[in-house]
């Protein structure tokens, strides 16, 4: 065991740097960023600004410094100061739009200008990283500064502020999926081709066939709009907590921020989630189920007289659930990543619509941050799914 955790543990960590390397170039290509609008406003004309705003604008957000160095930045925190390049304290990159004959000057903070050597007439921006905070890297719990949402802000803090309603989300759904959706698929396997099995069928490919986004939709319009159209009970459509009381029929009036306000603003996306949850598991088990009540040893069972209950729950659940445990993997990373949909169309304060804001307005620190986090927690998850298979299957020896 102590040999297959010491291998397990650095391939994870081999593939968080891999996906870290990834995932930061995908970033760093794609449309958008600091400098999309100011091209855009220079290249018009219009509120033309002076190298000066330019050079402290890709300070500020870190682009006058070499790729490389950026990103070992953000990773672990090295470089945390300035760094000697052939006896110059710089981290400019000198090379970008050099085109024209002439002398190179490094620009300091102070206003100084220096000329360094000959090769073309580019002013550079002193990267003096002293007076920029110092990150300790992603890697040792750093996430760095917001530069959108929450202007310089550390990125924790937005994380901290938006978790409870996340773990409160998926957990709860989470819980609930697995406790209503094992024992259907159970029981519908057990009753394969009857009434019950044809209606779980049926529940199971709509909720598995549906995205998330249409699932949602229907539900605002059929238990926000149109019951409060008809008169009926109706459900908050949207957010964690209303600004202003309201009434609901047959309810009467509901305090804004009070804890009916919270549970009514909570049913909707949690059933949701649920929903499509139980759709998922109760197939899985029931496929698994079914394959393994066909198998010589669960025969075997019945023949020596053992209990229906027993047969099924003893010796096929046992063997079933193991390729259950594999969905489960992705457990942890769903309790901290939240649904970025569902909560994208409810409005739900968590971290799934952290991450769709902070695509939309260009945050990509946030972003980083919330994908390294999830990245994580999935390898977490799969390590803690080999260590329950060696558990629940004897035949299984992790070495």
């Amino acid at each position: 065991m102590a040999t297959f955790l010491i291998r397990r543990l650095i391939q994870m960590f081999l593939v968080l740097i891999a996906s870290a390397v990834v995932s930061y170039v995908l970033l760093y290509f794609a449309p958008g960023g600091p400098m999309t609008g100011l091209r855009q406003t220079q290249q018009s004309g219009r509120n033309k600004m002076s190298a000066d705003d330019i050079a402290r604008i890709k300070q500020r957000f870190e682009l006058d410094l070499y790729i490389p160095y950026r990103f070992t930045r953000w990773l672990v925190g090295f470089p945390a100061g300035p760094v000697t390049i052939a006896g110059q304290t710089f981290l400019a990159d000198v090379a970008a739009g050099c085109k024209t004959p002439g002398m190179v000057r490094l620009r300091y903070p102070d206003g100084r200008t220096e000329i360094i050597e000959e090769g073309c007439e580019v002013p550079i921006t002193f990267a003096d990283l002293v007076d920029r905070r110092t990150s300790r890297g992603i890697l040792f719990g750093d996430f760095g500064l917001s530069q959108v949402m929450l202007r310089d802000r550390p990125i924790s803090t937005l994380i901290a502020s938006r978790l409870p309603y996340t773990l409160q989300l998926m957990g709860a759904s989470i819980l609930i999926s697995i406790a209503i959706g094992v024992p259907l698929g159970i029981y519908s396997a057990v009753r394969q081709y009857s009434r019950f099995d044809y209606a779980m069928t049926t529940v199971s490919f709509v909720g598995s066939s549906l995205p998330t986004f249409v699932i949602g939709i229907i539900c605002i319009l059929v238990f926000a709009v149109g019951a409060k159209e008809a008169g009926f009970i109706y459900l908050p459509p949207g957010n964690a907590v209303s600004n202003k009381d309201y009434v609901i029929p047959y309810i009467g009036e509901v305090i804004a921020s009070s804890t009916l306000d919270r549970v009514l603003h909570f049913i909707m996306p949690l059933g949701v989630l649920v929903f499509v949850n139980i759709a998922g598991y109760s197939r899985f088990i029931r496929s698994g189920m079914l394959e393994v009540l066909r198998q010589d040893y669960v025969r075997t069972a019945r023949a020596k007289g053992l209990r229906e209950r027993t047969v099924v729950l003893k010796h096929a659940l046992r063997n079933a659930i193991l390729p259950f445990i594999t969905l489960l993997a992705g457990v942890m990373a769903e309790l901290f990543g939240g649904a970025a949909i569902t909560e994208a169309i409810f409005n739900w304060p968590g971290l799934g619509r952290l991450l769709v804001d902070s695509i939309e307005r260009n945050d990509y620190s946030v972003t980083m941050g919330l994908t390294m986090v999830s990245i994580f927690l999935l390898l977490l998850g799969y390590l803690i799914t080999d260590i329950l298979y060696s558990i629940l299957d004897p035949r299984i020896r992790l070495s």
